[in-house]
């Protein structure tokens, strides 16, 4: 059936669990779950257009299956088997069966709850922080609910196989083990377990060399030839090795030496998935609004048979010019937050329908972004030469497959399309409504004084965050570039470094991206951008009067917008790795920076001072002095943005490592002590939401939206509704995948003593 045999060398690797976790490495039993309302934006869709949703949301669906083979080496057989349980039994006929075995409800009710977080995170790992999460209950009573359950009295061997496979990874706290990493420093799946840093630069170096894009590959390390190293660089594709007709890609498909090592480019990684979800753009094609939707899923289609991104970008350009359609999508190898070098693209979709009175807002900020862009404290030569106008929707989701769901999105990510051809920005509007839904007694770090004005403007203030962050944070600034034939975007003689007084020194050469140059920093560091421009901007009385706020409340919502975003730099600790000395989420690397640069203003602005809680355990206030927000707040944040600037527009590495690495370091350096500060911050984290998501099913002609209940018995139904025609085969594919694979991930010991 594709699931490897019990004993093998995968199943062995993991060493036991040990005593049971800390709450730093389980969901807890009380985790908030919400559903996504999408029912009155889904009803005002026409038929066709309901027709094109579905087809695009099955696409997405299909390839987010990849995320667990991105993720883990367990990954796809923990999805299995729970996919295997849960078709045969929901989660009510399961209960009854377990509580049978002797679990006690809060020992089922953490089951159900492990199971909701390996669905809404696409595998075992957290998608915000990285860190491993395993079963609140004891292995021997899960065993027991898995190895009696309906599913294994209808395939005893499989089930047991899979359980065989990865129980003990599932439930291994390893130090390795707990967090994504590179080498010693955790675990991850977009490259083989001997792969280091170093091993990731030479690859970033050949890939550059051949100008081929990282994001839609994995890298594997191989057994030396002729003493030197072997790496294959493995292209996402529906097509393999074998001989196709000719295409801009199959002349990369060859083996090369560079720099003293052998390098081999093949294709096809997650075929079998990817085949799916070209088989419903397929079908999609058919419902498209106009032509720009049909080339762009052309495209789409190309990129995901051939494995070019190239393709892909011509795509994106097409789906550039499809303006204010009334499904939004996008799907493809997107964000790269998770891969542990920066460079690789986590497989995404979404599909979506417009929120119209919240768009509107979103017209009149674009209306006016040109005028906004000279308010920014850098040159008018460190911006693009001309503003491209986008397209900027609030969006309520239908779908959105991959490991998270955001806020808001700004995209494409491809440099080169963003500085000519432009980009769109999407707010998320039901995903926001989940957001906002906060709890008085659990608002922690506050003042109690604070907390009912954030309750009453977190959710306006976030509004106007995330449409300044995508809109005129990510949307903004010039990257400096030579071209291979040696032309140059800027006139060398007459810009000058605002920080030096100089000549521009440094410049992006011809292949050279903004992720493949800073690397594990891309990601945080334009993260902390676009932060930074939302709070700069923020205190511009125009922008508030867009979103509709004026005297009083506008000042509310800048207090509440900046407070925010201090909280949000005290709870980041939680995403730091003492161990390593290393962060794992980038946005709460970016607010933690951010907090760092408006302390480091002094003059009391804000203060971050440990106390003790009315529990008799430590605790913290944040504070925030409102009336120095624009006399100490806007000029530190003003200096400290055009550093930014200028050191990402001119390729500077070392300056921009320099500058952002020494913000983002934690220490316990008086008076603020945050090594310390994190213990507390652990001791008083909320887990983050869980989100249900519904399904559309075709029946006949016309597609009917499927619910399910805000909990983790409805998000797992929601998950064992999800494919109703070929699960157990995508099951048996992901497994046999993950098999195929299996020996690039030894176990811990001998992956790091390097022996084969």
């Amino acid at each position: 059936m594709g699931e490897p045999e019990a004993g093998s060398e995968f199943a062995m690797r993991a060493a036991a669990a040990g005593p049971m976790a800390d709450a730093q490495y389980i969901l807890p039993n009380d985790i908030g779950v919400f559903s996504l309302d999408c029912r009155e934006a889904f009803r005002l869709l026409s038929p066709t257009e309901r027709l094109y949703a579905h087809h695009l949301s099955r696409a997405a669906w299909y390839g987010g299956l990849a995320v667990l083979l991105q993720t883990s080496p367990e990954a796809p057989y923990i999805y299995a088997l729970l996919s295997r349980l849960f078709r045969a039994q929901d989660p009510d006929q399961l209960r009854q069966h377990a509580l049978s075995e002797g679990l006690t409800e809060e020992e089922y009710q953490a089951f159900l709850v492990y199971a909701a977080g390996v669905y809404s995170n696409m595998g075992n790992y957290k998608s915000f922080g990285d860190t491993k999460f395993v079963p609140n209950l004891p292995k021997e009573k899960l065993e027991r609910v898995i190895l009696g359950s309906e599913a294994a009295q209808q395939h005893p061997e499989e089930v047991r196989s899979l359980w065989q496979t990865c129980r003990e990874l599932m439930f291994s706290l390893e130090p390795r083990l707990r967090h994504l990493g590179l080498g010693k420093e955790g675990i991850t799946t977009y490259f083989s377990g001997d792969c280091t840093m170093e091993d990731a630069k030479l690859a970033q170096d050949f890939l550059d060399s051949q100008n081929l894009s990282a994001y839609n590959t994995r890298l594997f390390k191989g057994v030396p030839q002729d003493g030197k190293p072997c790496y294959e660089v493995r292209l996402a594709s529906v097509l393999g090795m074998e001989p196709a007709l000719h295409s801009e890609m199959t002349s990369k498909l060859k083996s090369y030496e560079f720099q003293g090592s052998h390098f081999q480019v093949t294709r096809g990684d997650y075929a079998p998935i990817l085949q799916k979800v070209v088989e419903h753009l397929e079908k999609a094609k058919a419902y498209a609004a106009n032509s720009q939707q049909e080339q762009m899923l052309a495209q789409y289609i190309e990129s995901f048979t051939q494995g070019s991104i190239e393709a892909h970008k011509k795509g994106s350009r097409f789906w550039i010019q499809d303006k204010g359609p009334i499904v939004e999508s996008y799907i493809g190898f997107i964000e790269s937050y998770r891969d542990p070098f920066g460079s690789r693209g986590e497989f995404e979709g979404f599909v979506a329908m417009v929120n119209k009175a919240m768009s509107a807002k979103f017209e009149c900020l674009v209306a006016s972004a040109e005028q906004l862009l000279k308010e920014l404290p850098w040159p008018p030569t460190f911006e693009k030469d001309k503003f491209l106008t986008p397209d900027f929707t609030s969006l309520d989701v239908l779908t959105f497959s991959g490991s998270g769901i955001p806020a808001g999105i700004n995209i494409p990510n491809y440099d080169d399309l963003r500085q000519t051809d432009g980009f769109k920005n999407v707010s998320l509007g039901n995903v926001l409504a989940v957001a906002y839904a906060t709890q008085r007694e659990k608002l922690t770090f506050l003042e109690e004084e604070d907390k009912d004005l954030f309750i009453r403007w977190k959710g306006p203030s976030f509004d106007v965050q995330v449409g300044l962050h995508e809109l005129l944070g990510h949307g903004s600034g010039k990257l400096f570039v030579q071209d291979e034939k040696g032309a140059f975007n800027f006139d060398q003689e007459t810009v000058i470094n605002p920080e030096t007084g100089e000549q521009i020194q440094s410049w992006y050469r011809s292949g050279e991206t903004w992720d493949s140059k800073f690397s594990t920093i891309a990601s945080s560091y334009e993260e902390c951008r676009a932060e930074s421009v939302g709070l700069y901007l923020c205190l511009n009385p125009q922008v508030l009067e867009i979103f509709g706020f004026e005297g009083a409340d506008a000042e509310d919502v800048i207090y509440v917008n900046w407070l925010n975003m201090v909280r949000a730099g005290l709870l980041a600790l939680e995403f730091y790795t003492p161990e390593a000395s290393s962060w794992r989420q980038a946005h709460m690397q970016a607010r933690f920076v951010i907090l760092r640069v408006l302390l480091e203003a002094g003059e009391g602005l804000v203060t971050v001072t440990p106390t003790t809680g009315a529990d008799g355990r430590p605790d913290a206030r944040v504070r925030l002095d409102r009336n120095k927000i624009r006399p100490v707040g806007k000029p530190a944040l003003e200096r400290f943005l055009r550093k930014l600037q200028v050191l990402k527009s001119t390729g500077d590495v070392a300056g921009g490592r320099a500058l952002y690495e020494g913000y983002a370091a934690v220490t316990d350096a008086s008076p603020e002590c945050f090594l310390t500060l994190r213990d507390t911050v652990l001791l008083r984290k909320e887990s983050r939401k869980l989100i249900v998501q519904p399904n559309t099913r075709l029946e006949g002609s016309e597609v009917q939206l499927l619910e399910y209940e805000a909990s983790a018995a409805g998000l797992i139904r929601s998950f064992s509704e999800r494919f109703p025609e070929d699960g157990p085969e995508l099951e048996e594919v992901l497994t046999q995948l993950a098999t195929a694979d299996a020996r690039f991930w030894k176990s811990p010991s001998e992956a790091l003593s390097g022996q084969a």
